[in-house]
């Protein structure tokens, strides 16, 4: 792949979202055979260790927009592998992960273990490590 222009590197965003999209783009391709995309992954995930949870809260613990998560979420809907229900004071939509959802990680988790040894065996382990609480702080202090 050539490099990007200079001007590029120097935007702590382009390098970022370039870097984003190679990572991503690794663990999709060792995700696919369980018929999750990454980001799809970690949104169950997420959803199963903080649900049932309303929509706008998990939007937020997942550094997502509103309206981006409600479009992420459709196809899981559509799936089965959440639902998406009430909340508990009636004004709110609530998500909850379902046992197919559940039944869905424990397949997709082997693939995933695999893509993050690989990313640990390219990257350096404990450079992967840094690299998780450099983009930790991001997420924190933007």
């Amino acid at each position: 792949m050539d490099d990007p222009p200079p001007q590029a590197v120097l935007c702590h965003c382009t390098a970022l979202r370039r870097g984003a999209r190679q990572v991503t783009q690794f663990y999709d391709r060792h995700l696919a055979p369980s018929g999750l995309r990454t980001s799809q992954y970690a949104m169950l995930v997420g959803l199963r260790r903080l649900g049932p949870i309303s929509i706008n809260a998990f939007a937020d613990a997942m550094a997502m927009d509103r309206t981006t998560m409600g479009r992420a979420l459709k196809p899981l809907e559509r799936d089965g592998l959440l639902a998406i229900g009430p909340g508990p004071n009636g004004r709110t939509r609530a998500l909850r992960l379902t046992e197919a959802g559940s039944r869905r990680i424990d397949e997709a988790e082997p693939l995933w273990r695999v893509a993050q040894a690989g990313f640990e065996a390219r990257y350096g382990a404990e450079a992967a490590a840094d690299l998780r609480g450099a983009l930790a702080r991001v997420v924190r202090t933007v």
